[in-house]
């Protein structure tokens, strides 16, 4: 099977051959080492959601009735054979990846990586004494033993070992209670790690009689939709909460199991696990490599990225009144180069400003504890007009935005959660301050979320400003979340699913139309995922009517580039880095007065016509010209950017230019 139709790439396919792109930063030696084992550690909790969000989602089309199936995706038994065909060439991938470059590697800096065959008799003794002392005492060994293996149950993301004893099939949950990884002490500056699986390994061997009892790896990934029955009646939020204990028991979508392990052995965990050959992925001996995100560093060695430190915004940072200073200029930041503070700042002192009298936000995933959160809550304390629109359903995110929006309620806020059907992804704030009798408007609009976490490893745009127009677009979005109007009748704010697909429509075909008239005509695209047919065939239409087309695209990408008739004056890029690439850029030709907008939307069908989101135009000139040297710097990365082709072989972009690392230039772009 294709990984594309003569007209579009499988989303999933695709996601796939971005996912590898991860991989590729495991192999690029020009990252430090425990930059590179992040990278692996990345690569694995992607993996994990995409087969429990995606795969899980092409297998409840599999039951629906054909004439419907064939509407969403075509043919998803095929589909779900090339995924698991893409995912175990990853896989053998990973493996090697693993055992013959991070390993040796580990090893010139001095660090073991060992399993239990390698620990010496100190180590062994060392590795008795843990078990005995902490490991057994947090298993369940008396109810590991399964001689009726239909009752048994595997916890979701869990890492077991399991073996077969005569015909009892044993299985132990590797604890999370603890560290995943052991370190032993240090010899003559060689330092010994291992994981405690092979401790498990090593120790649970010696309690059977039996020589040959091997132990293997074992774990499940399972459906993480939540499958609300009905969205439309009762309590929408309820439900949510009391739907999430049900997702970590939802159906398998992959068993991950140790490809050495014995055919006996696996048949008996499909019949336990009530699973087909189809749901079994091959991997190594240890998985939920995801773990490797807190691999120890027992040396001195800093085998890390050189920071760099978020650089203070030019004027907000000086800022003695951050609403005067927003009255008199536009403000764009664009973290993680610059620093997020001003946006706390913003809150803050909103939170404590007597003219302020209201404050709106759409929350769609909160940091767990964050100035921010604090902020929003003293407003509401203080008596502000304090109106949230907190998305429940931002997936996995759920519970800590139910959490916080309990917190906010109580300190007086107006809380609004999830409409049903639709998600709020927009990242907006708006605030109105009374000043000598007048009500003066202010908005933030951004690409990312209002999390400082996130901040600092996300880039991501946000725009301040008190232009009239725009401000009074955003306070009509906020009417639509407060249930006050139902269509924003906006004049300069693209708001999905409204305005922005129409509006973005019209922006591309007014670039046909000038490349036929013989103007200057181009599109310049930046974006996290590109899905949506309908765009992709107008940019095909626009790249066959000669307009110059380049695509900045982080994931996904279903439009295939370099057919001739079709896309073969159409360039797509991708940029992995130590920063993940998650702002969208749209920038226009429009004949010489170029058109530009920021916002959180991608172009996908959910983005356009099933979310709300909100797309801002760029009006200062001098924001304009700061993002399009941005975005030039992006277009000329010969480093770490990939060229998006017809097969997406994800080969790095080489040429004779000067060396260009899109994300330190733009670093030292704010330096400067």
């Amino acid at each position: 099977m294709k990984l594309y139709n003569s007209k579009n790439y499988h989303r999933d396919l695709s996601w796939l051959r971005f996912n590898h792109r991860v991989l590729q930063e495991v192999a690029d030696k020009r990252n430090p080492l425990y930059e590179r084992i992040k990278f692996l550690a990345i690569f694995s909790s992607n993996l994990d959601e995409f087969f429990r969000v995606r795969v899980s989602d092409i297998r409840q089309i599999k039951s629906l009735e054909k004439p419907l199936r064939k509407k969403l995706i075509t043919k998803p038994n095929k589909v779900l054979k090339e995924i698991k065909k893409q995912v175990h060439l990853q896989q053998e991938e990973l493996g090697k990846l693993f055992n013959e470059d991070i390993k040796p590697d580990l090893k010139e800096e001095g660090i073991h990586l060992i399993d239990y065959h390698e620990f010496s008799k100190s180590q062994q003794d060392i590795a008795n004494s843990y078990f005995e002392k902490t490991l057994k005492p947090l298993l369940d060994l008396k109810n590991s033993y399964h001689e009726n293996p239909d009752s048994i149950f595997v916890e979701n993301e869990a890492s077991y070992l399991t073996t077969m004893s005569g015909n009892t099939l044993h299985l132990v949950k590797i604890p999370d209670s603890e560290p995943r990884f052991f370190v032993f002490p240090s010899e003559n500056e060689n330092h010994y790690i291992t994981f405690i699986d092979d401790i498990l390994k090593y120790s649970l061997a010696k309690i059977h009689p039996d020589d040959s009892v091997r132990y293997y790896a074992l774990k499940i990934s399972r459906d993480a939709e939540l499958y609300i029955e009905d969205e439309f009646s009762g309590n929408l939020m309820k439900k949510i909460k009391d739907s999430l204990p049900k997702r970590d028991k939802g159906q398998p979508t992959r068993v991950l199991i140790d490809k050495r392990m014995p055919e006996k052995l696996q048949e008996i965990i499909k019949d336990a696990l009530d699973i087909y050959n189809a749901d079994l992925v091959l991997g190594g001996r240890h998985h939920n490599f995801k773990d490797f995100f807190s691999f120890p560093n027992p040396t001195e060695k800093d085998l890390t990225f050189k920071e760099l430190k978020p650089i203070p915004h030019p004027v907000l940072s000086k800022s003695k009144n951050i609403f005067e200073t927003i009255d008199e200029k536009d403000q764009l930041l664009h973290y993680p180069y610059q620093e997020f503070e001003p946006v706390i700042n913003l809150v803050e002192t909103a939170a404590k400003d007597p003219k302020v009298t209201t404050i709106k936000m759409t929350l769609y995933r909160l940091a767990e504890e964050s100035r921010l959160n604090t902020a929003i809550a003293q407003a509401a304390k203080n008596g502000k007009k304090v109106i949230l629109f907190i998305e429940v359903k931002a997936r996995f995110d759920e519970e800590n935005n139910i959490k916080w929006g309990t917190i906010f309620k109580e300190n007086g806020a107006t809380v609004i959660y999830s409409f049903p059907d639709i998600k709020v992804h927009s990242k907006i704030l708006y605030i109105e301050r009374e000043v000598e009798n007048k009500t003066k408007r202010y908005a933030y609009i951004s690409t990312g979320n209002f999390n400082e976490k996130t901040a600092k490893l996300y880039t991501d745009y946000g725009l301040m400003t008190a232009h009239k127009k725009i401000t009074k677009d955003l306070n009509k979005v906020f009417m639509v979340l407060q249930g006050v109007t139902i269509v924003p009748k906006t004049k300069r704010l693209l708001v999905s699913p409204f305005t922005t697909r129409m509006k973005l429509e019209n922006l591309v075909n007014s670039e046909i139309e000038n490349a036929r008239d013989g103007k200057d005509a181009y599109i310049i695209l930046k974006m996290n995922s590109l899905q949506d047919k309908s765009m992709i065939n107008l940019l095909y239409k626009a790249n066959n009517a000669g307009v110059k087309i380049e695509l900045i695209v982080r994931g996904m990408c279903s439009l295939v580039p370099g057919i001739e008739n079709q896309s073969e004056h159409i360039k797509v890029i991708s940029i992995l880095d130590r920063f993940l690439e998650h702002g969208r850029v749209y920038i226009f030709g429009n004949n010489g007065d170029e058109q530009m907008y920021i916002g959180s939307a991608d172009w996908m069908t959910r983005n356009l016509s099933h979310r709300i989101e909100v797309l801002t135009p760029i009006l200062d000139s001098d924001i304009h010209k700061m993002l399009r040297d941005l975005i030039d710097i992006q277009l000329k990365d010969n480093v770490k950017a990939r060229i998006i082709d017809a097969e997406q072989k994800n080969v790095y972009v080489e040429n004779s230019e000067e060396k260009v690392r899109a994300q330190y230039a733009t670093y030292a772009y704010f330096k400067k």
